[in-house]
């Protein structure tokens, strides 16, 4: 179909048919799919709130690699910024290897 034939008010009539068309198409596809979904689920003996819900896996915590020799309880993972306690070691010219566990 050459478009540059058609006229102006025939292209408006043509690009409504096309725009509805294709909104009918998408609630069959849709429609489609959530079948497809359904049955697949079925298959391998899932609902579908199973499927739909948000399964959170928990880590574990990241162990302290750094402790105060003073002050046992202040650690760091040796992970982002270093605390202020860390960054006041290394800056009295104290070494970090001095706080590995």
């Amino acid at each position: 179909m050459d478009l540059s034939t058609l006229e102006f008010t025939k292209l408006v009539e043509l690009k409504s048919e096309v725009e509805n068309e294709i909104k009918r198409r998408e609630v069959e596809e849709k429609a489609k799919a959530k079948k497809q979904i359904i049955e697949l689920a079925r298959a391998y003996g899932l609902s579908v709130e199973e499927v739909l819900s948000k399964t959170v896996v928990a880590r574990k915590p990241v162990e302290a690699k750094y402790r105060h020799p003073e002050n046992t309880e202040l650690t760091w993972t040796g992970r982002g910024r270093k605390p202020a306690w860390v960054q006041a070691w290394v800056d009295g010219g104290k070494s970090l290897e001095q706080l590995a566990i």
